[in-house]
């Protein structure tokens, strides 16, 4: 029976962990920081919320409209904000955290039950003579690792990824099912990445031998009849992809390699579902891109920026640090650092806001003229 060969002792930091186990609720105080009150050897298997919660879960109340739902499931112990009076709830013993969620982030890392892979090298994958792998990797069904690859001690690379020629992982990565990392990529530690994406692609920038319509449209900003436009000449990539370190990418995001240089992911990036990096792209450290954020190619941000959902940002351009855009919003210029932006095109948000309340008022406006006028046009001749 096909399987895992050369199975490598379990690494510290392989979040698959197989089937859940019992913990206490002092273990788990210990490793968040939290206060414990009640029964501390209670033992849990799970996180539930309050309604869905059985005897063995630990509840997730940590705030009062939450604690409300205790009644409806069968919780013996609960997270709770800190200050809360735990036994008006009848558990027997509850944690008490200052932050909901960056206690959640830590409760979530130790039960994650991983996605059941084994460890070691799968038989069914194929792996170049050439690459090399640290100690405690993990190399999953269908996997394919090419030549002069390097991968770093400790990372889990799922059933069906793809790792181009040369290409450099850090140590601790964690790549889910069917991840694509092209030829030379450079990734740094602790990477992540979910389902689907895909890190090298050949980036979109072609070339015609005359004046494309596109360039004179964009010179002009007029219509133009160019019936006979020459062809698309495709420009290769010759540059990588370089991502530093604890950056994460969400299912089906795609990052373009550069055409001469690379195009760059700063430390500490988290890049969400069905993201696209154009490009030459540079993102500054801990930024966040929300899902179906778009960028255009060249496009510099800065440090700290925040994207949120359906943001679209044209090429060329510079987003300054600590910048946030709201939903869907349309970027087509420069941002300087710290602004909060909005709309299409891309204002600042109070402004923003502004000229949609004007918006609402049209109606009501546009009534008052057509009063206005029927009066002014009723009125005598000689008033």
């Amino acid at each position: 029976m096909r399987g895992f060969r050369n199975l490598l002792h379990k690494d510290k930091h392989a979040p698959d962990r197989g089937v859940s186990m019992a913990i206490t609720l002092h273990e788990i105080a210990l490793a968040l920081g939290a206060e414990i009150v009640g029964a501390a050897d209670l033992k849990v298997t799970g996180a539930a919320e309050p309604a869905d919660a059985g005897p063995d879960d630990l509840a997730l109340a940590m705030t009062p409209d939450y604690a409300e739902m205790l009644s409806r499931g069968a919780a013996r112990c609960a997270m709770l904000w800190q200050g809360a009076n735990w036994r008006d709830f009848g558990l027997e013993a509850a944690l008490l955290v200052p932050r909901p969620r960056p206690a959640l982030a830590g409760l979530t890392r130790m039960m994650d039950p991983g996605q059941g892979w084994g460890t070691g090298i799968h038989d069914t994958a194929v792996i170049d003579a050439s690459a090399d792998l640290g100690a405690g990797v993990s190399v999953g069904p269908l996997a394919v690792i090419c030549k002069g690859a390097r991968i770093g001690a400790g990372t889990v690379i799922g059933p069906q990824c793809f790792i181009g020629a040369d290409a450099v992982i850090g140590p601790d990565g964690y790549m889910r099912e069917g991840v694509r990392i092209g030829a030379r990529v450079r990734i740094g530690a602790r990477f992540r990445a979910q389902p689907g994406a895909i890190v090298g692609g050949d980036g979109f920038s072609y070339v015609t031998q005359d004046t494309s319509l596109m360039e004179e449209m964009r010179q002009t900003l007029d219509e133009r009849d160019k019936t006979n436009a020459p062809s698309w000449t495709r420009i290769h990539s010759l540059g990588a992809v370089a991502i530093g370190d604890d950056v994460e990418l969400g299912a089906n995001s795609t990052i373009d390699r550069g055409t001469i240089r690379d195009t760059r992911i700063g430390n500490g990036t988290k890049i969400d579902n069905l993201v696209m990096v154009g490009h030459n792209c540079e993102i500054g450290e801990n930024s966040l891109l929300c899902g179906c954020v778009g960028i255009a190619g060249s496009t510099r941000i800065g440090k700290n920026v925040v994207l949120a959902g359906k943001t679209g940002v044209g090429d060329h351009l510079s987003i300054g640090d600590n910048v946030v855009t709201g939903g869907g919003t349309i970027v087509l210029s420069n941002i300087p650092k710290g602004q909060v932006m909005l709309g299409y095109p891309a204002t600042r948000m109070n402004i923003q806001l502004s000229i949609y309340k004007n918006l609402r008022r049209l109606k009501r406006l546009t009534s008052d003229v057509q009063n206005l006028k029927k009066a002014v046009s009723n009125r005598p001749p000689n008033e």
